[in-house]
């Protein structure tokens, strides 16, 4: 009876006669991480976009504020901001001594901050989009599992001023301003963009007496410049400035947030970056669109191995480690793109062909108590590819899309222990794609794709010259999806599922030595697992259920496992799911508008329990958070009252297992972790112009 009941409420729910009076069509997304500007819906990958209004209404300062919005998508931390990202399984979690290659690219206004995800701040952000599964066409060796891309507002013809400011707990405030518009009306825009944030973050050190010890202070400097030469060029300067001064003590011995180090660390990265980018219209057949970018980053990770002070315990022992890197990318790009005359084969196929060049240069300085003096050592890569895309129309409604990428990888890497390595590879990847246009409203697609990952070299003198270098990743992914709209345009549903073999799959892995003081020491390194598998299902619901009332939903569904490894202990592991890779995730939330101008939201995520390591069996606890806002909004003003994790969930963030570090009870064997961000609430006040 009850199930008839509902049944019933249900169908009346979703009837037309219910919704005909007041609902209104959802926005029109359109999304730039292809190679073409496309709508969401017709793209054929599986992608989540998220814009600058949800990330105001979150209050969202930085990616990891907004990562669990998108399924199959996890974040590491270890630092004061998670720095590292995995898309289905895949992704890097840490650096220390050795340099490494990213699986998850991270480009910000089209320069590559892949090995550095603090750089991901979210002031006067547009949108970002996260394509999940290997991007080997467009993007190369940096996107074996996926990219995230974030671009920034551009400069419009109308003058726009947008003023936001934040103050929450733990003495965390805020404040941006930028202001967009004509230089040069119709021929030179600009817009400037400048926001600072601050906390005292969520550690307290009772040795110290401080509360500030986890703090952030972060700044960050945007302009833009777009120069309307003709109607035929545009050309676009994006520089970025960021100065982030972040404290990083967080590891204790019980887990909690009260830390007891003598020598807080540091979490932090100097950078000055830009991309020029010009796309020119040379004909009505031909297209080009070159992008030169710079970046020179300095970066400082350190931190109190042991934990706490000098006299905490008879058994003691003092460490810190300190690492300062230097990091220069160049890289240029060429992309010959047809246009509506340009067609080919009949006029039935758009095609593209591109040329790419970068250089990366990483400079280490490790100064280590255990190390009778710094340790040095340099890393320089260059990538080079063509790549080359043709977009088939079969019939009206079936397209084929074929896609290839060659790159050559050349790496040279010397340190100040006399390890000198050179590395040369050549690479290749690409996608073949069907994508069939029921009708307006209906987009089914299926592709085979080929990402690829170069090897790498491990650096540590202890590790046997047979564990120096590691070899080239390969994963093979077959993904199928259908993306639709419903109810006049009122209705999303997009669902993805997929299919991916990984080969001679990279995995982190760590040497344990003891020292005659019975602390431990990790020596991290990479090797080649035989055989990976990660499969899994990506479903994302929006519904605007009419003019006051909006709900949305997304679910990913993950299976990542090893076919086929011995770990370094020699224990086959064949079967297990890898690390940071949850059975599931999940968000849902409701949009509520509430007269005239109050607006209520809420929205509750989770994911399930994941290894934090393919070393050990430390696994994080399972959790689910609710998050929640009411904004005013009166003319150009908006006042917004937000809270996170408002039942305070505690949950990791980051996990350490099969060590000791605890004197007090002889260093046995525990799992440590760093907890993720407990309950805060905070207003946001924002003035539009």
């Amino acid at each position: 009876m009850k199930f008839k009941a509902l049944s019933a409420a249900v169908a009346a729910l979703l009837s037309s006669h219910a919704l005909a009076n007041d609902t209104t069509a959802l926005e029109s997304i359109v999304v730039h991480a292809d190679f073409r500007p496309s709508e969401i819906q017709q793209t054929p990958i599986s992608i989540t976009s998220i814009d600058s209004e949800e990330i105001q209404t979150r209050s969202a300062q930085h990616l990891e504020d907004i990562l669990n919005l998108a399924p199959n998508v996890n974040m590491s931390s270890g630092g004061s901001r998670s720095h590292y990202f995995q898309i289905r399984g895949i992704g890097e979690r840490s650096q220390f001594k050795a340099p490494i290659n990213p699986s998850v690219g991270l480009i910000i206004d089209d320069i590559d901050f892949s090995r550095s995800g603090a750089a991901a701040t979210l002031f006067d952000i547009d949108s970002v989009e996260i394509l999940r599964g290997p991007q080997g066409t467009r993007y190369g060796a940096n996107a074996l599992a996926g990219a995230i891309n974030l671009r920034s507002k551009e400069p419009t013809n109308d003058l726009d001023i947008h003023f936001e400011s934040t103050l929450a707990e733990y003495d965390t405030r805020s404040v941006g301003i930028a202001v967009g518009g004509p230089l040069i009306e119709n021929k030179l825009l600009g817009r400037v963009a400048l926001h600072t944030n601050k906390s005292d973050g969520y550690s307290d050190n009772d040795f110290l007496n401080r509360d500030n010890i986890n703090n952030r202070d972060e700044t960050t400097i945007r302009t833009n410049l777009k120069w309307l030469a003709t109607e035929d060029l545009t050309v676009s300067l994006h520089y970025l400035h960021l100065d982030i001064d972040n404290g990083y003590d967080v590891f204790t011995f019980d887990n909690s947030r009260t830390t007891f180090s003598d020598q807080p660390g540091t979490d932090s990265q100097k950078t000055n970056a830009f991309s020029l980018r010009a796309d020119w219209d040379i004909s009505t057949s031909l297209r080009l669109e070159s992008i030169i970018s710079h970046s020179n980053s300095g970066l400082e990770y350190s931190y109190d191995e042991d934990w706490s002070y000098i006299g905490f315990h008879a058994d003691e022992y003092s460490s810190f480690d300190q690492y300062l890197r230097d990091r220069d990318n160049e890289s240029i790009e060429f992309r010959f793109l047809s246009n509506e005359d340009g067609r080919i084969f009949n006029n039935s196929t758009d095609w593209l062909v591109g040329f790419y060049y970068a250089e990366q240069d990483e400079e280490l300085e490790r100064n280590y108590t255990y190390l009778a003096s710094p340790f040095t050592s340099t890393y320089d890569t260059q990538n080079t590819a063509l790549f080359g895309q043709l977009d088939s129309a079969l019939t009206d409604k079936l397209t084929l899309i074929s896609g290839l990428r060659v790159e050559h990888w050349q790496a040279d890497y010397e340190d100040s222990e006399n390890l000198g390595i050179s590395a040369s590879q050549n690479l290749f990847g690409g996608k073949l794609g069907l994508n069939y246009q029921a009708n307006d409203d209906q987009l089914l697609y299926t592709s085979l794709s080929r990402g690829y990952k170069a090897g790498g070299v491990n650096t540590d003198g202890r590790l046997d010259a047979s564990a120096r270098g590691f070899e080239r990743e390969y994963l093979w992914n077959l993904e199928a999806g259908i993306k639709s709209l419903w109810l006049e345009g009122a209705l999303k549903t997009n669902l993805t599922v997929f299919y991916a073999q990984r080969k001679d799959q990279q995995v982190k892995s760590s040497l344990l030595i003891v020292r005659p003081d019975m602390s431990t020491e990790f020596v991290d390194y990479l090797t080649n697992a035989a055989k990976g598998k990660n499969m899994g299902v990506e479903a994302e619901v929006d519904w605007l259920v009419n003019s006051n009332w909006r709900l949305f939903a997304n679910v990913g569904l993950l299976r990542a496992t090893y076919d086929q490894y011995d770990d370094p202990n020699g224990i086959d592991v064949s079967g297990r799911r890898q690390a940071h890779a949850p059975n599931y995730q999940f968000s849902a939330g409701t949009e509520v508008y509430i007269g005239q101008h109050w607006t209520a939201r809420a929205n509750v995520e989770g994911k399930d329990k994941f290894y934090f390591s393919d070393r050990h069996n430390a696994k994080s606890n399972s959790y689910a958070l609710v998050n929640a806002s009411i904004e005013y909004a009166l003319e150009s003003w908006r006042i917004n009252l937000w809270g996170r994790n408002l039942f305070d969930k505690d949950y990791a963030v980051r996990g350490f297992g099969s060590f000791g570090n605890n004197p007090a009870n002889g260093y046995i064997t525990e799992t440590y972790t760093q907890q993720g961000e407990p309950r805060i609430v905070g207003l946001s006040v924002s003035y539009d112009y």
